[in-house]
C-alpha cells in the first residue's frame, strides 16, 4: 500500500487499528514514533547496484494506556512528514516490535489497517547459480486419475 492510500483511508476511518499477520489486534494505545524515508543502497548477489526507498512507519507500545491514536492525528503526522522530509507516494512499511524489530507490508481491510508478512528473496537468481525453476503444479484429481489407470488390483499400489 502506498502513503495516497493510506490517507484516502484515513480520511473515512472512525479509528487507527493497525492487525498483525495472526489476527492478533496491535493494542490500541500504541503510538506511530516515527514516520521516515528509508533509503537503502546495495549491491545484490549479482553485482547489480539497486536503491530503494519505502516510507516508514513504526508503531510502538507504551504504557500510556489512555493513548488512542485518531485519524486525524496521523494525517497531521503525514502532512509534515511530507512538507519536512519531501517523502513522495511511496510504498509504506511498517516497523513493529515483537522478538526483534519486525518489518511489515501494509494492506487495509475496510475498516483496519493490516501488517503484511514480508519474505526476503534473491534479486539476481540468474547471476548467482540459485535455481529459479519451481516444481510443476498438479492438481489432485489428475494424481488420482493417473493412480487409477495405472494401478492394478494385486499390484501393490493400493
Amino acid at each position: 500500500m502506498n502513503l495516497s492510500e493510506v490517507k484516502q483511508h484515513l480520511q473515512t476511518a472512525e479509528a487507527v487499528n493497525f492487525v498483525l499477520p495472526t489476527g492478533q489486534q496491535v493494542p490500541e494505545h500504541f503510538h506511530v514514533t516515527e514516520v521516515g524515508l528509508v533509503t537503502k543502497h546495495f549491491i545484490d548477489c549479482g553485482g547489480t547496484e539497486r536503491i530503494e526507498k519505502v516510507i516508514n512507519f513504526q508503531l510502538w507500545n507504551a504504557n500510556d494506556f489512555e493513548h488512542r491514536l485518531k485519524p486525524q492525528k496521523l494525517l497531521h503526522i503525514i502532512a509534515l512528514s511530507e512538507q519536512q522530509l519531501g517523502i513522495g507516494n511511496l510504498e509504506i512499511e511498517v516497523e513493529y516490535q515483537s522478538d526483534t524489530i519486525g518489518k511489515y507490508g501494509l494492506d487495509y481491510n475496510g475498516k483496519d489497517f493490516v501488517l503484511t508478512s514480508k519474505q526476503t528473496a534473491c534479486l539476481a537468481m540468474d547471476q548467482c547459480g540459485v535455481s529459479a525453476s519451481t516444481k510443476p503444479k498438479l492438481s489432485l484429481s489428475a494424481l488420482i486419475a493417473a493412480q487409477e489407470t495405472t494401478c492394478t488390483p494385486g499390484g501393490g499400489c493400493c
